[in-house]
């Protein structure tokens, strides 16, 4: 064996969901909204001045801040930006959790949390969900390294109630407490209401699911002045200029159009609604998502059977062939059409 092998950092990566790319297919596997983003967006993107991409873009990420800072009544010193929620979590990890004491996540939520944990050598515990995929609050009041909850949970789709958020921000006044809300705008109730009153909550969310711009990896986090000012020392540290000039413009527009933002809100949560009942019809049971997705079983066939059907047919949903989640599918809410046709797929298939 080389010497050099002995010092490489191994670690078991992250899986994201396939990206098929073919005609014809209906895509309700990694949660994409489906619908185009902002109309600013579009229109950006015909005026952009092409010319300004051979200069640096604003590190500080000016534009984009401010616009967040707006949205949510907060100040430009509470807001961070970064490249997708992934980027900003793993600088999260990197800055808040050097502690001896393990850190608590649940044993089945986003499967990127313990790959981080490994990456930096991060001690790491994970609570069993209950039989119902809630988590038990009470194994979170004993000491820590820090918490990290995902709410709503994925994949379980599962929102918690900022009563919840906020006792489990009370039993750990000492460490960084992380609320993951990649999916908080389908439904839940934002905890970045509790952020004047504890300096130690860290709120993270994206552009990637609500705003329609996964493409464009977006991803930004809302705190106290000093967990921001420790997040972009981190950054600084070995990466300046994170966000790209295309990226600050865009996610700027999408920021600024709330109306739109809206009103796809409204019509992706309807969509998940009427899907609901009619998979109810079919024998399928599934957690009460506040997600842009749905975490489903059936009573009589295998998850695993009806997602290599699906696939057959080119209809893409996320399997996880994971202990206690084997025989769980989760599916992305798409249009009514892509819906329609999930249903009357799997309507031929069962009936």
């Amino acid at each position: 064996m080389l010497e050099w092998k002995n010092n490489v950092r191994t670690v078991e990566p992250y899986v994201p969901g396939e990206q098929p790319d073919m005609l014809n297919m209906i895509k309700l596997n990694t949660n994409e909204n489906p619908y185009p983003p902002a109309p600013g967006v579009i229109e950006a993107s015909k005026s952009m001045d092409l010319d300004r991409l051979r200069l640096y873009p604003d590190p500080s990420a000016g534009r984009l801040v401010n616009a967040l800072a707006n949205a949510y009544g907060r100040s430009p010193s509470e807001v961070f930006v970064g490249v997708g929620s992934d980027d900003v979590l793993a600088l999260a990890f990197l800055t808040f959790y050097n502690s001896k004491k393990p850190i608590l996540f649940p044993d089945i939520t986003y499967s990127f949390y313990d790959v981080w944990a490994n990456l930096y050598r991060i001690p790491y515990e994970t609570p069993a969900l209950d039989e119902n995929f809630r988590i038990k609050i009470e194994d979170y009041y004993k000491e820590n390294g820090g918490v990290v909850l995902a709410n709503p949970n994925a994949p379980t789709s599962i929102c918690e109630g900022l009563d919840f958020i906020e006792d489990i921000l009370m039993h750990n006044r000492d460490v960084v407490v992380i609320v993951d809300e990649a999916y908080i705008d389908f439904g839940g109730q934002s905890a970045t209401k509790l952020i004047g009153k504890y300096d130690n909550l860290l709120v993270v969310q994206t552009f990637s699911k609500s705003r329609s711009m996964a493409g464009m990896r977006i991803g930004y986090a809302m705190g106290n002045k000093e967990l921001i000012k420790a997040l972009q020392d981190v950054k600084y540290s070995f990466n300046s200029y994170t966000m790209n000039q295309t990226s600050l413009i865009y996610g700027e527009q999408a920021v600024l159009d709330h109306d739109y933002f809206v009103k796809t809100l409204k019509k992706i949560i309807v969509t998940r609604e009427r899907t609901k009942t009619r998979l109810r019809e079919l024998g399928f049971s599934f957690p009460d998502s506040k997600a842009n997705f749905l975490f489903i079983t059936h009573k009589s066939v295998p998850a695993k059977e009806l997602f290599t059907m699906l696939r057959e047919k080119n209809i893409f949903v996320r399997y996880f062939d994971k202990p206690r989640i084997d025989n769980y599918l989760r599916v992305t809410i798409g249009t009514d059409e892509e819906m329609n046709q999930f249903i009357e797929t799997l309507k031929a298939y069962l009936i």
